[in-house]
């Protein structure tokens, strides 16, 4: 299981790798998850009024946002990444983002960071239940590919040495192209912009509006 292996590694037990559909395998970098990366601070000064943190892992941006004084729950499929969550203080539910959820409807900020964007595979998908998430006049922070990025899915298998374990479908959308996949979403506009060598967006909850420039 993909929450298996990467709770290994958030444990120190094990340095596992992400193999992708093509053969390509990149190594599973989990420490980065523990303190502030390079652009953080762009997307975090975004978040305003109870903030959901989508796929928080070790809470690395839910303890930040509580920090600042900003209401945060965040929400991780894997139980030790949010055992040491809530270790530092941060506020995490063992929960995956299609289950119920509390404040649904009512958060202000939806945060999907570090690639969560890709969960299941369906951005388009994973964005109509963030718009479910958000209050009216609320936004989702999306971390998305550079531009030129090819948009794809694929599934991609976490393991340690062998060929075993399953494939999770997972997506990758550029900075070219969140603007088409929120528009399928029924979001509103986007505004791009990058920050310590990653890219972001910026997605109101009400429809798209033609009349107004993307």
């Amino acid at each position: 299981m993909i929450g298996a292996r990467y709770a290994r590694a958030l444990a120190g037990w094990a340095r596992p790798d992400a193999e992708h559909a093509a053969g390509r395998r990149l190594p599973l970098l989990v420490e980065g998850g523990l303190r502030e990366n390079p652009g953080d601070r762009s997307i975090l000064d975004r978040c305003h009024g109870p903030t959901l943190d989508i796929g928080a892992g070790p809470g690395r941006l839910t303890v930040a946002l509580a920090e600042r004084g900003i209401p945060v729950l965040g929400i991780d499929i894997t139980p030790c990444a949010v055992e040491q969550a809530r270790s530092s203080g941060a506020l995490v539910m063992l929960r995956d983002v299609f289950d119920r959820l509390p404040g649904t409807g009512r958060w202000m900020t939806v945060l999907l960071a570090d690639g969560t964007i890709g969960i299941g595979g369906d951005p388009a998908a994973l964005l109509r239940r963030a718009a479910e998430l958000l209050a009216p006049e609320g936004r989702a922070l999306v971390e998305l590919e550079p531009p030129g990025a090819a948009p794809r899915r694929e599934r991609v298998r976490l393991g340690e040495a062998g060929p075993s374990g399953t494939r999770p479908p997972w997506a990758y959308v550029s900075a070219d192209d969140i603007a088409d996949v929120a528009r399928d979403a029924g979001l509103g506009n986007v505004e791009t912009w990058t920050a310590g060598g990653r890219w972001f967006a910026d997605i109101v909850a009400g429809g798209y509006r033609p009349n107004e420039p993307w």
